[in-house]
């Protein structure tokens, strides 16, 4: 009688730990999805993005929290106006790690001249120019460059601008990024609350 108790005890504890080694690997299992869900995601459909500095105000503030779509432009190019975040490291200074929040002013192939305290575009390189009438821009507010800006950009090539034009580091100093380096554009402004948002090419041209 005693050997029998014995015997269904010792059967008991080895049910229990054979269940909880399968609830531990059931855990670590799930654990494991969620990283590589997670890990996907954040590489090759969207991660969030800090703004920090005043470049694109007034489109975007310093500790706006945004959730940027870095999948779209594998399967499209990005389109004039648009905002774009990109990679610094082909930047002097720059690097991998750090990125920059800009607008896609001039497409490849297209002749930029900025002057008289505005940007100039011969869409195509075509022999007339189109003086630009940017609304998200503070009203009165110049481009100016410290030299000359007259390019024609390549192929992959883009010109970018800050939106806060007299306090930004853009094309303007360290000339075109090729597409390679644009992660991606913003989707949505999660923080702060009162000024949540979704973003359209119409939102970004300043059409609300």
């Amino acid at each position: 009688m005693v050997e029998a108790q014995d015997t269904e005890q010792t059967q008991n504890k080895k049910q229990k730990s054979h269940v909880w080694r399968n609830e531990l690997w059931d855990f670590v299992k799930t654990l494991l999805i969620f990283y590589v869900i997670y890990f996907f995601v954040r590489t090759y459909v969207a991660q969030p993005f800090l703004v920090k500095g005043r470049s694109m105000e007034q489109t975007f503030s310093d500790g706006d929290y945004l959730i940027v779509d870095q999948l779209s432009y594998n399967f499209t190019e990005p389109k004039r106006f648009e905002v774009v975040v990109l990679h610094t490291e082909f930047i002097p200074g720059g690097n991998v790690n750090e990125y920059y929040i800009k607008r896609v002013i001039g497409l490849p192939g297209d002749r930029i001249v900025v002057k008289e305290g505005s940007v100039f575009l011969y869409e195509q390189n075509r022999p007339v120019a189109t003086k630009l009438d940017e609304k998200y821009l503070i009203d009165g507010l110049k481009t100016i460059s410290n030299t000359p800006i007259d390019l024609v950009l390549k192929d992959n090539e883009y010109f970018v601008l800050g939106d806060n034009r007299g306090n930004s580091s853009d094309s303007r100093y360290w000339g075109p990024v090729n597409k390679k380096y644009i992660l991606g554009k913003p989707l949505v402004r999660l923080f702060p609350l009162n000024d949540m948002a979704i973003f359209t090419r119409e939102k970004f041209i300043g059409n609300n």
